[in-house]
């Protein structure tokens, strides 16, 4: 937009606009300075980021950066929104999840975020992880059940809790048309987390039943969370989700019902991340590609996509857990700038146990914050029309489609399952992300990135474990490979009194070592590793005796390259001649003698910390 003073001159009228190529032979130049000679698009490739797999982030956007018209918010594609007026007029709905197995503690629970902000409720019902059946009524007594949403996650007991829900409304005399809420009916959601095989009977039944008695009631889930937290990436996570969501419309109107009334039956639920571009990218386009999804199969006003954004488990920490707020803050600003109509964003101690009353606080208040403070919701679709974000839709929106067409190449998202090609392709990308988590490309705050080893660590009731069949899809953490880590580093301090230790061999002044040494003290202290750095500063004369008063058996040289040639073997043979199991050194792989091994930015994190930990003999 160009601004025009009072007298209508443009105020960049005096500034010509700079060709794309002049920007690049300034970043040619940047490059050569740090010792990359590329030229042209090489230069712009050198400062490009993999997102993911098939998702490149270039360092600059421009109008040249084209993407499919993404129309209108409220009309197909529905990339810009599901409704013409957003979020503006009430915000999104904050939904609160509960898996508490006592009915009286639900229902406090229940009533104290209904008082302070929550406007639906997500309720795990049965099995060993919810409320039984025969308490849902007591664990929503007192909620008025015709402004509240229910939205329940029941399993294998859909049809009981289905049945449980309805007779509460009849009896609290809320009329059918002004029920609200999901019966959350999900055979192939079940089936990827259970390794069952789906059951769609009932879920067509209850589809049935809603579509004719309750209007406003949606009977089935497309929850794409199992491929998201079996490793999936936003591509494959959106792909099984377009995927269960055709398979759904086949039953459905296999019933009977018209294309219509069947989409008018889903709810999508999605993963919402700590890169808030991608999360906004991922709802922009599950709404594209549903659009087209009901367009080809003959939706006349069906096509836009009910949505409901979670904040990732995956992405949550055992460690560190406050950084947690930190990253669903980012996720719930990702959601509702993406455009979900229902948000929940789990509490920051959710990977340790059942949440307390303070988390739920926090969580709720996240959406507050946004909304109220922030005034996120009052502009509809902020995203739109950014280069970036419409390019990175896009491009995501294409991989999605590969994936799902894959998937119905192979009989449908029920035989994908089945036959195991979907676990396998999300084993795959967990995989190749392992890796980039293991050298700490993928930084994880406060585990593998900045840890705190003297933090009191946070306690909370344990989690019912899921009871039911095994064999579904995995569930992983960014956190897990240093998580095991730690743990063996907590063992080795419960039973001898203090953690394992490494020796910070530092050398020369401070401006020589610093860096380095604040590097290394990081990298062991992610393994549960302490660090001992004392004295500042050694050499090959005092090296010996700082060793063996540090208590540590393995050691790691830190200094800048200058005096590594001068005193690196010296340090070295002095350090091995008082004990040191192994001599490290903080930089990239020379010949120094002496040294036994290297650590530096790339490096196996992982694979290090273990054999330095099997060498210590910490379990």
């Amino acid at each position: 937009m160009t601004v025009l003073p009072a007298d209508g001159l443009s105020l960049a009228a005096e500034f010509p606009d700079p060709a794309h190529e002049q920007w690049q032979s300034l970043v040619e130049g940047v490059l050569r300075k740090s010792g990359k000679d590329v030229a042209g698009s090489a230069a712009e490739e050198a400062l490009s980021t993999t997102v993911e797999a098939g998702l490149i982030t270039r360092p600059l956007y421009t109008s040249r950066d084209d993407a499919p018209d993404a129309g209108f918010p409220g009309f197909a594609p529905f990339t810009r929104g599901s409704k013409a007026e957003g979020n503006a007029a009430n915000g999104w709905d904050v939904r609160q999840r509960h898996s508490l197995t006592d009915p009286p503690r639900l229902n406090e629970a229940v009533l104290a975020d209904l008082e302070n902000g929550v406007t639906s409720l997500w309720l795990t019902v049965g099995g060993a992880t919810g409320v039984p059946v025969s308490g849902l009524a007591r664990a929503l007594d007192g909620v008025y059940l015709d402004l509240a949403p229910v939205v329940l996650d029941a399993g294998s007991e859909l049809d009981s809790a289905a049945t449980e829900l309805l007779r509460l409304y009849a009896e609290r005399g809320v009329a059918p048309e002004s029920a609200r809420g999901t019966l959350g009916a999900d055979p192939l959601g079940h089936a990827a987390r259970s390794g069952s095989a789906p059951e769609p009977a009932a879920a067509v039944h209850w589809a049935e039943r809603c579509a004719k008695e309750y209007p406003g009631l949606r009977a089935l889930t497309v929850d794409a969370l199992p491929y998201h937290e079996a490793g999936g990436s936003a591509a494959q996570e959106l792909g099984s989700s377009l995927a269960t969501g055709v398979a759904y419309l086949r039953a459905l109107t296999g019933a009977g019902l018209s294309v219509d009334a069947a989409c008018a039956q889903l709810e999508f639920r999605y993963a919402a991340t700590a890169d808030q571009f991608l999360t906004i990218a991922k709802l922009r386009a599950a709404r594209r590609l549903w659009a087209r999804v009901a367009e080809v199969c003959g939706a006349a006003d069906a096509g836009a996509q009910r949505q409901h954004a979670v904040t990732s488990s995956v992405m949550m920490t055992r460690r560190d857990p406050w950084v947690n707020m930190l990253r669903t803050t980012l996720a719930c600003l990702g959601s509702g700038v993406g455009g979900a109509d229902s948000v929940t964003v789990l509490p920051f101690d959710h990977a340790l146990g059942l949440p307390d009353a303070f988390a739920r606080r926090i969580a709720r208040n996240t959406s507050t914050i946004l909304m109220e403070e922030s005034h996120l919701a009052r502009v509809i679709d902020p995203a739109g029309g950014s280069w970036y974000v419409e390019r990175l839709t896009a491009e995501l929106a294409d991989s999605a489609w590969a994936f799902f067409q894959e998937i119905e190449r192979a009989g449908g998202q029920a035989a994908a399952l089945g036959s195991g090609l979907i676990g396998e392709r999300l084993a795959e990308t967990w995989a190749a992300r392992s890796k980039d988590l293991a050298r700490r490309k993928e930084p994880v705050t406060g585990v593998s990135e900045f840890p705190h080893l003297a933090e009191r660590p946070v306690e909370r009731e344990v989690t019912p474990a899921a009871d039911g069949a095994s064999g579904g899809l995995p569930t992983v953490r960014r956190d897990e490979a240093f998580e095991a880590l730690r743990a063996r580093s907590d063992a080795h301090l419960a039973s001898t009194g203090r953690r394992p230790r490494v020796f910070l061999a530092a050398l020369g002044p401070a401006s020589a070592h610093t860096a380095r040494a604040t590097f290394a003290s990081n990298l062991f202290q992610a393994g549960g590793i302490e660090p001992v750095h004392d004295p500042a500063t050694v050499d090959a004369s005092t090296a010996a005796e700082a060793f063996a008063t540090s208590g540590a058996t393995v050691a790691c040289l830190c200094s800048g390259d200058a005096l590594y040639a001068e005193q690196a073997e010296a340090v070295a043979s002095a350090l091995r001649a008082t004990g040191a199991q192994r001599v490290f050194l903080a930089g990239r792989p020379a010949e120094y003698p002496g040294v036994d091994e290297y650590v530096f930015a790339g490096c196996d994190v992982v694979a290090v910390l273990s054999s330095v930990l099997d060498r210590m003999g910490v379990a």
